[in-house]
């Protein structure tokens, strides 16, 4: 297999020290850099605004699926996100979350991870490139508070995800998941019908 040619860019920020994936970055342009590099200033500051104490009082559900927008995410109608919630801000494009899904406090949404597919001994690990995946809420499910949401998850519609959990798979929907990584412990019965007629 041809070795790709590395761009004249990529050799100076390496460089300077920058150790980027070779497989990531090797054709980056300069204008690519700087393109990455505002857009990563705005998301920051987006992702910053989030937690701003003169907003807390309308962040959860007004301002915060706004800014999350900004970075690029689908977001619905009556998202929840709670304080110091992190998402992957290189890759927000990646994130979808439905409507009235909710995100408790301290969780971290990720779109990225290093491919470690093929790292062998000796191998330099910064020199790995990302496998990237899509985070699905879908719509009603809730996140508890200081979880992680790794690449490629989609998250069933009504499921709750237990606090402090580490889901690296799919959760079906009206199930809840807990630990880590997370399992299905329980499946979310159907509401009995009342005798009577009522609801």
């Amino acid at each position: 297999m041809e070795k790709k040619k590395l761009s004249l860019t990529y050799k100076a920020l390496r460089a300077l020290g920058f150790n980027y994936s070779e497989e990531e970055y090797g054709q980056v342009s300069l204008f690519g850099v700087i393109g990455k590099f505002f857009g990563n200033y705005w998301h920051a500051l987006l992702q910053s605004m989030m937690d701003w104490v003169i907003f807390a009082p309308f962040a959860p559900r007004k301002l915060r699926p706004v800014f999350l927008r900004g970075m690029g995410a689908k977001v619905g109608k009556g998202v929840f996100i709670g304080d110091h919630v992190h998402f992957d801000q290189n890759h927000s494009n990646l994130i979808t979350l439905e409507d009235n899904a909710h995100i408790a406090s301290g969780t971290r949404i990720l779109c990225h991870q290093r491919n470690l597919k093929g790292y062998c001994k000796g191998d330099d690990y910064a020199k790995l490139g990302y496998r990237l995946g899509p985070v699905t809420l879908k719509k009603g499910s809730l996140v508890g508070m200081e979880s992680f949401v790794m690449p490629g998850v989609t998250i069933g519609e009504g499921s709750i995800i237990g606090a402090g959990s580490l889901v690296t798979k799919d959760i079906p929907a009206w199930t809840i998941a807990t630990g880590r990584p997370a399992k299905v412990i329980k499946e979310i019965p159907e509401r009995a019908a009342i005798p009577g007629g009522g609801n």
